[in-house]
């Protein structure tokens, strides 16, 4: 039905050109139109130098495979993943993981770099753990564990308490620095950030709650009137 609408229309301009041609006295020539093509670009993926590279398994880790799910089991704990199904997973005799790309689209080679790092992430989870460190700065800035809480004082009219997940660790050092560890990467990640979203470095003094070597680029303030 389409292709007969879109050449009914170009015969009927190809006779109203003639009808106007002849009444000009101007010769147009006109051609029929008998079927109309369309080309499709096929899309060249590279593949991902991060993803290609082989992840290596310590012997005191664990990985049982089934499918797309894999769990990783270690000395710190033990983590599991569903992979969707632009990826794949193989292991060697050797033990060593590899991903791959199971489809050649561009969602694909997006998703092949990803979780080759968020496997790795777990592997190095479950064997050495990550860590993440927060400062505070500020004058009567302070923290401290109390049990499985953690307790900031950032200036507000009362204390901030927050709840520390099951799968991490906290403790406090000097007063004024927090550090956040576990087997849990993206645990750890989400956790500081919320400790860092109570009170983010102004941009004038730099006061508040910072990464650890966060770069800060301060403003300079109003001058005052000359006189």
């Amino acid at each position: 039905m389409a292709s007969s609408s879109i050449t009914s229309s170009f015969q009927t301009s190809n006779l109203r050109s003639v009808f106007l041609g002849e009444r000009n006295r101007i010769c147009v020539p006109s051609v029929p139109v008998t079927r109309i093509g369309f080309l499709r670009k096929a899309i060249e993926c590279k593949e991902s130098r991060i993803g290609k590279q082989p992840i290596q398994v310590p012997s005191n880790v664990t990985i049982k495979l089934e499918g797309q799910d894999l769990k990783v089991k270690g000395p710190l704990g033990e983590l599991s993943r569903t992979y969707p199904r632009e990826v794949k997973l193989e292991r060697d005799e050797d033990g060593i993981i590899r991903v791959k790309k199971a489809l050649e689209t561009r969602r694909a080679n997006q998703m092949h770099g990803l979780f080759r790092t968020l496997t790795d992430n777990m592997v190095v989870g479950v064997s050495k753990g990550f860590e993440k460190r927060l400062q505070l700065v500020g004058v009567g800035y302070r923290a401290n564990v109390e049990g499985k809480d953690l307790v900031l004082s950032l200036g507000f009219s009362h204390p901030v308490r927050m709840a520390i997940p099951a799968t991490l660790q906290v403790k406090v050092e000097e007063n004024t620095r927090i550090v956040v560890s576990g087997f849990d990467k993206c645990s750890i990640g989400e956790f500081a950030a919320s400790i860092r979203r109570w009170r983010p470095p102004e941009p004038y003094k730099g006061k508040g709650v910072r990464y650890a070597n966060e770069i800060i680029r301060l403003k300079e303030g109003k001058a005052g009137k000359k006189k």
